[in-house]
């Protein structure tokens, strides 16, 4: 959900009062869309967050810095061309729209002063990053090809113009009591207020509009006909009620969610009052939007999306192929049916005619085989005995496909199942470090071929958490953290988990001494159950032994173990109680 121009407002006067006079130390882009500005203030350094993705376009300040790509994009290499070193001049809105300019000073030829406008664009799918120098365009994060729009480019050397502009009034400036008599008469009068109200202002969002509504005591469905002059009067005060605190530059930033959680409703620079939901209230409007951040989902680094299809696609082909080995296999399994045709048709080889296409013989191996006929398909261009013979050969070739079609059965099992750990690995690998080692063992394994040398990635750390009782808990993310966290870490007298023929991680659970507790075999349990393909299951068998039944075969790939003596629990991964865990984790270290 993007924030409209009315909220948006407070949030550049709040980042502009933060950022104006400090220096640009460092710029970062951790993906396609978005963009990280260190700004240097006295004493202290603040990360600038600017996102131009379609789903989720935001401005703020943050605290959780996405990780950098090992080298830069060209676009940020230009940034840093262009703006590093430079000051903050004043950071402004443009009206009420949604679009934002960052004026940058910096020094250019014989040491004068030139000023650079970073323009960002909060437009949905049209969102954008654009750096501008004296109104023409130097670059964008997204270029506007005339194939892409016949009204507005963004390319390289044009002219830059704003977005057209919307009609409407600018609640902050308008004469309200002008606005509300002008809003209800040409309007037809079957258009919802709301709506009519969104359509006759610039900056003002649906939720602003219903809050209005609400505020006022109207229905929020009511339409410009059933109002009178009381309603009028009574929409015009709540109107005055939110935005007399936002001309104080007073805000109450809200975010307004489902009572799930599970998703966003509402965002502005006051509470939403009209959403049943749950209102929460932030000190800062950059802190609000951060937040409504994490409900647009965890975006993937395009190398993890590559790799995920690949598996995909890769697990695809091979489910394909194995439905075809079954049936080949299903098929040999019947040679015997072959092999006894050729009997029947060797015993009666003298009464089959020529060029007959089906012979209907006594069937030999029958219980009565003198009433018992058994049909037998001819080819009518061979005799008798080169159609026996003919079926012999057919029954020596499936005999001899039954051991190797049963052995590529369990070798394309066995790959998919390899391929299914990869696929549970990329999904919970968080960091460039893992996804880069996942590459890497696919390339290991010949899935997909190494284009050029790269500089090897630092290895990633297994995963640690420790129980409430004090335990720590190794928990391998990827086949190479398994490995290491089963036979480097875990010594012989520790427990190892691991959810039954299901891919997932390796967990060690780390002994002090004594023995654990039920309790803690089971929550140790529930989190090899929600690191695995089982994650969204509601009952989940895991596995456990103790470290030295645990083998890993010679020739084995990454991850690959057999075990024994191992006893079966039955858990339900739960994720709250696993990302507390991860949490105090962090918070103690």
């Amino acid at each position: 959900m993007n924030i409209d121009g009315l909220s948006l407002s407070p949030l550049v006067t709040e980042l502009d009062n933060a950022l104006s006079g400090g220096r640009v130390d460092k710029i970062f882009q951790p993906d396609k869309y978005t963009l990280i500005l260190w700004i240097r203030q006295t004493g202290i350094t603040l990360p600038l967050l600017i996102s131009a993705n379609p789903e989720h376009p935001r401005l703020h300040l943050a605290t959780a810095i996405p990780e950098n790509p090992p080298s830069p994009p060209v676009f940020t290499m230009l940034l840093r061309k262009h703006l590093e070193d430079g000051r903050i001049a004043k950071i402004s809105q443009h009206g009420l729209d949604r679009c934002v300019s960052i004026y940058i000073d910096v020094r250019g030829e014989r040491g004068l002063i030139v000023t650079k406008e970073l323009v960002f664009e909060l437009m949905g799918k049209h969102s954008n990053i654009i750096l501008v120098q004296d109104k023409v365009i130097t670059d964008a994060i997204r270029r506007v090809s005339p194939a892409m729009s016949r009204v507005r480019q963004i390319l390289p050397g044009r002219e830059f113009s704003l977005p057209p502009a919307q009609d409407g009034d600018n609640l902050l400036t308008a004469n309200l009591t002008e606005f509300i008599t002008k809003l209800v008469q040409p309007t037809p009068s079957e258009v919802l207020l709301s709506k009519a109200i969104v359509q006759a202002t610039v900056g003002i969002g649906p939720a602003t509009a219903r809050e209005a509504v609400w505020r006022a005591g109207l229905p929020l469905t009511i339409p410009l006909g059933d109002l009178d002059n009381a309603d009028l009067s009574s929409l015009e005060q709540a109107f005055n009620e939110i935005l007399t605190p936002l001309k104080q530059g007073e805000t109450q930033p809200c975010i307004a969610v489902a009572n799930d959680n599970s998703r966003l409703l509402g965002m502005a620079a006051f509470p939403l009052e009209h959403l049943t939901a749950q209102n929460r209230l932030f000190p800062t409007m950059s802190e609000a939007v951060e937040f409504a951040a994490c409900f647009a989902g965890r975006q993937d680094t395009p190398e993890k999306t590559t790799l995920s299809k690949f598996v995909c696609s890769e697990i695809t082909r091979l489910e394909r192929k194995l439905a075809t080995l079954r049936q080949e296999l299903a098929t040999a399994e019947d040679a015997d049916i072959l092999r006894k045709q050729a009997d029947i048709l060797m015993a009666n080889i003298y009464v089959i005619p020529p060029r007959a296409t089906q012979a209907v013989l006594p069937d030999l191996y029958a219980d009565d085989p003198e009433t018992a006929t058994l049909p037998i398909p001819l080819d009518p261009m061979l005799s008798a005995l080169e159609n026996a013979q003919h079926y012999y050969a057919k029954y020596n070739k499936f005999k001899r496909a039954q051991h190797s079609l049963a052995t590529q059965l369990e070798e394309c099992q066995n790959e998919i199942s390899y391929l299914d750990s990869i696929a549970v690995a990329l999904e919970q690998a968080v960091s460039l470090a893992e996804t880069g080692e996942i590459r890497q063992e696919l390339i290991q394994s010949g899935y997909i071929k190494e284009k050029s040398k790269r500089r090897p990635a630092p290895l990633s750390a297994p995963l640690t958490v420790t129980t409430p009782d004090g335990l720590s808990v190794l928990i391998g993310k990827n086949n190479r953290q398994n490995d290491v966290v089963t036979f480097k870490h875990g010594r012989p007298d520790e427990l190892w988990f691991h959810t039954k023929d299901i891919p997932g991680s390796h967990v060690i659970l780390k002994a002090c001494g004594a023995e654990p507790s039920l309790e803690t075999i089971n929550l140790v349990a529930g989190i090899a159950a929600y690191f695995s393909k089982a994650r969204q299951s509601a009952t989940v068998p895991v596995d456990y032994t103790k470290r030295r039944y645990v083998k890993k075969p010679a020739g084995a790939k990454p991850g690959f173990v057999i075990y024994d003596h191992q006893k079966t629990i039955y858990v339900t991964p739960q994720q709250e109680i696993v990302e507390k865990l991860i949490e105090n984790n962090s918070k103690r270290a």
